[in-house]
Formats: C-alpha cells, sequence, structure tokens
C-alpha cells in the first residue's frame, strides 16, 4: 500500500522564538559553524519547504536553535487512498460491499410430480 507522507519546515517559527526577524540573520551563525550560503538561499530555506537539504546545514540550524531535528521537521505518514476511493468520497455515494449486501439462497430441487 502506498504511504502519503507531508511534512513541516518550522524554520520560521524557530528563528520567532530565537528574535529573528528576517533570514539575513541566519548569515553570521551558519557561518560561524563553516557554511557559507548566499542571502537568497538562505531565505528559501527559511521560506520555502526545502526538498533536499544537506547533513550539515541541517546540523546547523539545529545547534543555532537548540533543537533536535524532530523539532526543526515534523512530519505525518498515512495510508494513501485510491483514486477510486478519492472520487467516491468526493461524490458523497453510498457504497454498499457486495459480500455483507448479498446473502445467497440454498436452492431447492423439487421434483415435476410436487
Amino acid at each position: 500500500m502506498k504511504r502519503e507522507i507531508e511534512y513541516r519546515w518550522r524554520a520560521r517559527e524557530l528563528m520567532a522564538r530565537h528574535g529573528m526577524k528576517n533570514s539575513r540573520e541566519l548569515v553570521a551563525p551558519l557561518r560561524e559553524r563553516g557554511i557559507t550560503l548566499s542571502g537568497s538561499q538562505i531565505y528559501r530555506l527559511v521560506a520555502q519547504d526545502p526538498e533536499r537539504i544537506s547533513f550539515k546545514v541541517l546540523t546547523a540550524l539545529c545547534d543555532i536553535f537548540n533543537v533536535e531535528a524532530n523539532e526543526l521537521v515534523t512530519f505525518t505518514a498515512a495510508n494513501a487512498k485510491s483514486q477510486r476511493q478519492e472520487r467516491t468520497i468526493a461524490s458523497g455515494e453510498n457504497i454498499v460491499n457486495f459480500a455483507d449486501a448479498y446473502k445467497p439462497v440454498r436452492a431447492r430441487i423439487l421434483d415435476d410430480d410436487d
């Protein structure tokens, strides 16, 4: 079964907790940890959900904000619904499970004389 994974990147929230008002305030702390990124790279890192991130940058951010990685990135995973299930749910159709709705009746064979 397919799984849908959603994640939430919380860099901006952690910046606010530490009194940082804009992404430029991360330039110096990142440089202190040996990471040199341009202002636009840091802005994208803060403002958007990154699809890829190096472990070095991830650990530096965790060190800057004094948090664990699971506090910087939170995620949820759930079983994916099939397109048929999504269409049925969206249309509001009543779904009847055939196996539950149909009960076979035992056949009786009668002679022509009866």
